[in-house]
């Protein structure tokens, strides 16, 4: 690997605009092409912004794709805390980070935030996939090290935060979000699948197809054939997932509307209408993010809550654990418990020890 030149031979180029190479250029223009906010456009550009200007500095070298394991490795470990003597520091060298917030790439020396790092990674992963070239942020050895740092991050007190639990009421604030536009109707039809079919994972979401997802009278039924606890593809009891009422009339219309009668269920949306490829995992997640907004809720909601969500309102609703897991497809009641309780509590007798009090002490006429 290459090492560190200094700052003086790898000088940011016209106040820190960089012409990007035409492979990354290429996937850049691609993902932009996806955002569909002002937000989601202005978090790539200074997401790919930063990687061009590091790579740069730290290699001395055009940042180009598909990048090495190594290079991912080294953007990780120069920006995340790690225990040395004398405390906490980060591998960034002194005068890479001086200049990166000189030209106002960065905003002040020193580590980034985790969040940072994982979303910086998450935008150069789909890079990469724009492309079709696999992601070299998502092998093993990467996926490892991001889970040990985290655990190490939560050992020092830094406990990621929880994202919010989408239950049916903020749920149906964002399904009103979504207009007659065919963006509209697609994620109509992405929020109430992926909630109503049980709480679907991102991934899960984005392996939808017509193929794997059939119709059945009014309503469909789709077929879970891989998951993050079936790695396998097996398929068996548990791997039919029913999609019946709002949820099944929201994705009739989409599929009618959008004019799939193959592969992928929900994709891209192009300006002027137009329909694209597949939709990204990332996109999922910037869907939920970007309705959550639009509704005005209040609090951190992400492309797990809507996981969280079902969980939480078959609670409330007294749904059995047993059903709830069926639907969901853990293989832990550990996992799922917590979400549950919370939503079961609400209709906790010992919760309401005081009012039944109260209620008993009234005199009877």
């Amino acid at each position: 690997m290459n090492t560190a030149p200094s700052t003086k031979e790898a000088p940011l180029r016209d106040g820190g605009r960089l012409n990007l190479e035409p492979s990354v250029d290429t996937a850049v223009r691609a993902l932009l092409r996806e955002g569909s906010s002002t937000n989601t456009l202005i978090s790539y550009r200074a997401a790919i912004k930063y990687w061009a200007a590091w790579h740069s500095l730290r290699f001395g070298q055009e940042l180009k794709l598909p990048m090495s394991v190594e290079v991912i490795l080294t953007f990780i470990t120069d920006h995340v805390e790690h225990v040395a003597s004398g405390g906490l520091r980060h591998g960034l060298p002194g005068d890479v980070d001086r200049e990166l917030v000189r030209v106002g790439i960065k905003k002040k020396a020193g580590a980034l935030a985790l969040s940072t790092v994982e979303h910086r990674l998450a935008v150069m992963s789909e890079a990469h996939l724009a492309q079709r070239m696999e992601s070299p942020c998502r092998v093993p050895v990467v996926q490892r090290l991001l889970s040990r740092i985290r655990r190490a991050y939560v050992k020092r007190g830094a406990r990621p935060q929880k994202v919010d639990a989408l239950t049916l009421q903020p749920l149906k604030k964002m399904l009103e979000t979504c207009d007659d536009s065919l963006l509209g109707i697609r994620d109509r039809a992405l929020l109430l699948f992926a909630w109503s079919s049980g709480g679907r994972r991102r991934s899960e979401v984005v392996a939808a197809t017509v193929e794997n997802t059939k119709r059945r009278g009014e309503s469909y039924v789709f077929i879970l054939e891989q998951s993050k606890t079936n790695q396998e593809g097996r398929v068996d009891a548990n791997s039919y997932k029913p999609i019946v009422g709002a949820a099944a009339d929201a994705l009739t219309r989409w599929l009618e509307s959008a004019g799939i009668t193959e592969g992928a269920l929900f994709r891209r949306v192009r300006r002027h209408g137009f329909v694209g490829g597949p939709l990204s995992t990332e996109s999922v997640r910037r869907i939920v993010i970007e309705r959550a907004k639009r509704a005005g809720l209040d609090g951190r909601y992400a492309a797990h809550s809507l996981r969280a969500g079902f969980v939480t309102e078959a609670g409330v609703q007294g749904i059995p654990m047993a059903e709830i897991m069926a639907m969901t497809g853990h293989s832990s009641v550990a996992s799922v418990v917590g979400y549950h309780r919370a939503g079961s509590s609400l209709r906790s007798a010992a919760a309401r020890l005081f009012d039944a009090a109260e209620e008993r002490s009234k005199p009877t006429t």
